[in-house]
């Protein structure tokens, strides 16, 4: 196998998710071993931060890669897109802190990935082959493994402990799946996580459009309100538990599938592609991280 690349560059551009800004990211093609840069082209002297799992410096609500005084926020869609594809190679230029939510998927970073092609070169690709059982554990639960595979796999469980998501898996046996079966499943937030989030400043960019939102836990009508009327939506109903967006779920595990396409997202951060099988019980960004950092710990 050898590494490849873009055939060509693309330009995606949105809105922020955290900031609210527009913001344009270009995709393009690099030299081998280059790896993952993006280029902050909004700063003076347009510095490159490599996409590596030990800058990851906040991982709340997604992935931030932080060096010094720069920071680029929700990196994690585009860099599944880019290792689903089996692309080693892409510098990304992008003029804002953070990558353009767009649906709050990977889909649109995949289609595009198809458009341009990809590109074979001359170097052999370099993948880290899992040879041991590495494990991490979280302070709620979570727990996150590898094990020896001759191709990369993942299987998820989520279990939310509530009405409406429950407990559900999802399991990806080869990254061939991933652009028909996984990079349309959106991000998602629960209803009580929104007021805290915009109290934070985040979330400024969030709507229906680009996030599934869960009410789980009833509130009081005037509060429900309020919280409708920030998110641009028709009042409705306090007593009624649901998704408050029009668009209806996919798959009935869309988000545990969101959580699969997250892993994957967060450990192309470890630069290489794995052989391996990972297997995550209640994930999120804080543990795919410090999963990372154990990977490349022990090789």
């Amino acid at each position: 196998m050898r590494q490849t690349t873009l055939k060509d560059s693309f330009t995606m551009q949105g809105k922020g998710l955290h900031t609210g800004a527009f913001i344009t990211a270009t995709f393009c093609p690099a030299d081998a071993n280059f790896g993952y840069k993006i280029q902050r082209t909004d700063i003076e002297g347009q510095p490159v931060i490599p996409c590596d799992a030990t800058i990851v410096g906040d991982t709340q609500r997604g992935t931030v890669l932080v060096q010094g005084d720069i920071k680029i926020s929700t990196i994690e869609h585009a860099m599944a897109a880019l290792l689903a594809a089996g692309i080693d190679n892409v510098l990304i230029k992008l003029d804002g802190p953070e990558m353009p939510i767009l649906d709050g998927s990977a889909y649109y970073w995949t289609q595009n990935i198809s458009k341009v092609g990809i590109e074979e070169q001359d170097v052999e690709k370099d993948y880290i082959v899992i040879d041991k059982v590495i494990e991490v554990e979280g302070d709620n639960g979570e727990k996150i493994c590898i094990e020896p595979a001759d191709h990369f796999e993942v299987e998820v469980t989520t279990d939310f402990g509530d009405s409406i998501l429950g407990r559900a898996t999802a399991s990806l046996s080869s990254l061939d799946q991933f652009a028909t079966d996984y990079s349309s499943a959106r991000t998602f937030v629960f209803v009580r996580e929104i007021e805290p989030l915009l109290q934070m400043g985040l979330i400024k960019g969030g709507d229906l459009g680009n996030a599934i939102v869960i009410y789980e836990r009833q509130l009081p009508q005037e509060r429900f309100d309020a919280l409708t009327d920030k998110l641009g939506v028709d009042r409705m109903n306090a007593s009624q538990l649901g998704y408050l967006n029009p668009k209806p779920l996919t798959w009935d595990n869309e988000c545990t599938r969101h959580k699969l396409l997250d892993i994957i997202g967060d450990l192309a951060l470890v630069g290489r592609p794995i052989k391996g099988k990972v297997t995550a019980y209640k994930p999120g960004h804080g543990i795919n991280n410090k999963f990372a950092r154990a990977i490349l710990s022990n090789i």
